[in-house]
């Protein structure tokens, strides 16, 4: 999943991505990035390249419950990747709920949950190029909570229009199929809300 805006601050395109694979290619595009990281689906340098233990730094930072520093993303060819590291400690309910999660993966994969799964729990990390003078930490959290809603309301345009891929790749029949079916949503969508806000919906809910 992927969304772009264009950031009023910068002027560059932003893409809030839910995986890797793309990370890369829109750094080098020139775009930015807020990406959501596993605590050891990176390898994790410093300036001068060492190995960064991220565990280590969510353990020191626990007091405080945030991290916002430098970090640089290793990669089996090319340059190491510069970007900044965000993270806040989460609400003890939501933790709690991804340690059940994680430990019930575990147990389901026949495997023992490791200590490192445990302590990252506590933690949502991200890591993105915006520039920290630009986006404080709280402005990044922001961005990345946007994108829960935004993908919400695909799922209902989905829901409402069937809404799916373009039926192909060449922007002269893509854009019109996407323009199309968004004016679709527009005239329904007061419908929908006028059906869901009906007397007789209520009667049968």
């Amino acid at each position: 999943m992927q969304i772009a805006f264009t950031c009023s601050l910068t002027g560059k395109r932003t893409f809030i991505v839910s995986g890797k694979r793309s990370l890369v290619v829109l750094l080098e595009a020139g775009a930015d990035i807020v990406v959501r990281s596993g605590w050891r689906n990176a390898r994790w340098l410093d300036a001068s390249g060492a190995p960064v233990s991220l565990l280590k730094e969510l353990e020191n930072a626990g007091a405080s419950g945030q991290i916002d520093r430098p970090i640089w993303i290793g990669r089996k060819a090319g340059p190491a990747l510069g970007l900044r590291l965000v993270a806040v400690k989460k609400p003890p309910q939501a933790a709690e709920a991804t340690r059940l999660a994680a430990r019930r993966a575990a147990k389901k994969g026949g495997n023992t949950i490791s200590e490192g799964t445990l302590i990252a729990a506590d933690w949502l990390i991200l890591v993105t190029s915006l520039p920290v003078e630009a986006f404080p930490a709280d402005d990044i959290l922001a961005l990345y909570r946007l994108r829960w809603r935004i993908e919400l309301a695909f799922k209902r345009l989905k829901s409402l229009i069937g809404l799916k891929a373009p039926p192909g790749v060449d922007e002269r029949s893509a854009k019109p199929y996407l323009l199309a079916h968004l004016l679709i949503v527009l005239l329904l969508e007061p419908l929908i809300d006028e059906f869901e806000d009906s007397p007789r919906l209520a009667q049968a809910a």
